[in-house]
């Protein structure tokens, strides 16, 4: 029979309510004071705080902070919430250790028969092996802890058959990584479950994986090392973690040759003091040939197996155990919290770096746009060439000459005949200005993108897309603009001169050239003009000018000349903004992702409540 679990069943930390499958434990001490209530609460915040984290710039030190994320959501479902909840429940002393260390045949002695694979070929524990006293079921069946892996009883033999009674769990093939395989025995304790896990150091990444996650979620480690091995860097490593976790630790020391067990026992236990696990309690097990089924002699495990007894007679240093292991890891947590808020302090520091590169280099284009529309730039070639062709200049220029104080007067008869249509010059601005403002923001988009290339953080970014080249809608969105901008000029106009005086006065050049004009004036500073375009452009101005005034007024000319560069200027702007957003929105975090100030506060939180002060 194959019995497999969904994550978290039994269990629903959004909304703290914890509860088991087979009810609680009627000698159990209820959980239920509004402190642990609060606790449950903030715990239950950070959890799922870390499920929506987002770390998505390749920035210094990302790396790491992702895994201590993804470690920390591990932990806090595999053992911190379970455990908090359910204080009575079993011990989960898994058996740790390096590969040929002889974990497997330990716990093979101290059950008394062979029920986890034992021998030669590595890895030897493929699938993780939990032991428990029948009684104890109920809490380990339902996915308590570690409801990320499957639970597999019974596991059947290659091809069906059932295995013999004293080799359930013995083969190496059963189940799968990611499932655990549960054997209940009653030469196992009631109150502590040993899980029998893979190599620290194994060959597989996965089965490496996977024992760290084992050791994470254990309540006590049962670390075995061997005579020859106990100063490997690895075990140490591990060892190091226990003992910032405050986790009770038993360690125990393999195949010690005869004669030198009190030599090479002192040393590990200075070894040990050196890490802080001065605490620690050390097992010898001396060197010992295996019977025919890779049995220990009965002898090599007993005080260990006495040991163990003791502690799961004791439901008092139980919970002590487990109230320890629970504050180190919490402890563990808060400080986990501290360094996830400088990682996403280093992110979002990183998002505004990025986007002052994206704000400065659209704050040039629209400077850009800004000096080509204002410094008569715009009034070189065809659009020039279109006013002239409107107003014509000879007899215009000459009356220049003969006083300006008269073109009020005689406006009318500098344009006796009809004058050519007044859109072909609104046609020739548009073309100009469309080319600048397309131009502008092309610059602006490699620039921005240049600049993010060079940038661990942007250049991750720009991996699945690229922002170097303009939107593809940009162009004709730029033309439409364009067209809408002159057409809000002649609304404009059309209700400027809607009195009759003024409308008598449009009506020879209509609202179209009475339009041309005020851009024509808009755009006819002569800054960056030189030689004679500069005579060419001033006198366009002027002659733009004085139409105006002769029609409006000077006061509603300035005020329309106004208005309608500050038009300009917004479109233009609008238009800039929705390049730029391209690039912006890839910095936004995802919706209701947790903040550095988020965890720096669940870090103090979890400080406090680590030291005794409840949530």
């Amino acid at each position: 029979m194959i019995l497999r679990t969904r994550p978290n069943a039994g269990f629903i930390w959004h909304d703290v309510t914890v509860t088991t499958a087979h009810g609680a434990d009627p000698g159990a001490t209820p959980e239920t004071a509004p402190a642990d209530q609060r606790a449950l609460a903030l715990l239950a915040d950070v959890r799922a705080s870390l499920a929506r984290i987002s770390l998505p710039l390749a920035v210094p030190g990302v790396a790491e902070a992702r895994r201590a994320a993804a470690a920390a959501l591990e932990q806090l479902d595999d053992y911190i919430l379970p455990r908090y909840a359910s204080l009575e429940a079993p011990l989960l002393a898994v058996v740790g250790g390096s590969t040929g260390s002889g974990k497997s045949t330990l716990v093979n002695a101290l059950v008394g028969r062979p029920v986890t694979r034992a021998g030669a070929i590595r890895p030897t524990t493929r699938q993780p092996v939990l032991l428990h006293h029948p009684s104890d079921a109920r809490w380990l069946t339902d996915g308590r802890i570690l409801p990320s892996l499957a639970r597999v009883t019974d596991p059947p033999q290659p091809g069906g058959a059932p295995l013999p009674a004293d080799r359930v769990g013995a083969n190496p093939d059963t189940g799968a990584i990611g499932s655990l395989i549960l054997i209940a025995d009653s030469e196992v304790p009631a109150g502590i479950a040993l899980l029998d896990a893979p190599d620290i150091d194994s060959v597989s990444d996965e089965n490496r994986r996977l024992a760290n996650q084992l050791l994470a979620a254990a309540d006590l480690w049962i670390f075995v090392t061997t005579a020859n091995r106990y100063a490997d860097a690895v075990p140490w490593k591990l060892l190091a973690e226990a003992a910032r976790r405050r986790i009770m630790v038993s360690v125990v020391l393999d195949r010690i040759p005869a004669g030198v067990e009190s030599e090479i026992t002192a040393d590990l236990r200075s070894m040990l003091r050196c890490e802080g696990l001065g605490e620690a309690r050390i097992f010898a097990v001396a060197e010992a040939e295996l019977d025919g089924l890779d049995m220990l002699p009965a002898t090599s495990a007993i005080e260990l197996k006495s040991w163990l007894d003791g502690l799961a007679a004791d439901a008092g240093a139980r919970r002590c155990v487990a109230r320890q292991t629970l504050a180190g890891t919490v402890a563990g947590l808060a400080g986990t919290a501290a360094a996830i808020s400088e990682a996403l302090s280093g992110q979002e520091a990183a998002r505004r770096d990025l986007a002052r590169v994206v704000d400065a280099a659209f704050d040039v284009a629209g400077e850009t746009i800004v000096a080509a529309t204002t410094d008569g730039t715009l009034l070189r070639g065809e659009v020039l060439a279109r006013w002239q062709d409107f107003v014509g200049t000879g007899e215009f220029f000459r009356s220049l000459e003969t006083g300006i104080g008269r073109m009020r007067d005689r406006i009318g008869a500098f344009f006796s005949g009809k004058p050519k249509p007044a859109a072909t010059v609104g046609e020739a601005i548009e073309t100009g200005l469309h080319a600048v403002i397309v131009e502008a923001n092309a610059n602006a988009c490699e620039e921005a993108a240049r600049h993010w290339r060079s940038d661990p953080a942007g250049r991750r970014l720009l991996e699945a897309v690229d922002l170097a080249a303009p939107d593809e809608g940009f162009g004709p969105r730029a033309a439409a603009e364009i067209r809408a901008w002159q057409k809000d000029l002649m609304d404009v106009i059309a209700a400027e001169g809607a009195d009759k005086r003024k409308h008598a006065r449009m009506v020879s050049f209509g609202i179209n050239g009475v339009a041309a004009a005020l851009m024509i004036v808009v755009f006819a500073s002569t800054a960056g003009l030189t030689g004679l375009e500069v005579g060419i452009a001033g006198g366009s101005a002027v002659v733009g000018q004085k139409l105006l005034e002769a029609i409006f007024g000077e006061d509603a000319v300035r005020r329309l000349s106004t208005r309608a560069r500050q038009s300009l200027e917004e479109r233009t702007q609008a238009l800039l903004d929705t390049e730029a957003e391209r690039f912006r929105k890839l910095l936004l975090p995802p919706p209701g992702a947790p903040t550095a100030a988020d965890f720096d506060s669940y870090s103090g939180q979890l400080e406090k409540l680590s030291s005794g002060e409840r949530a």
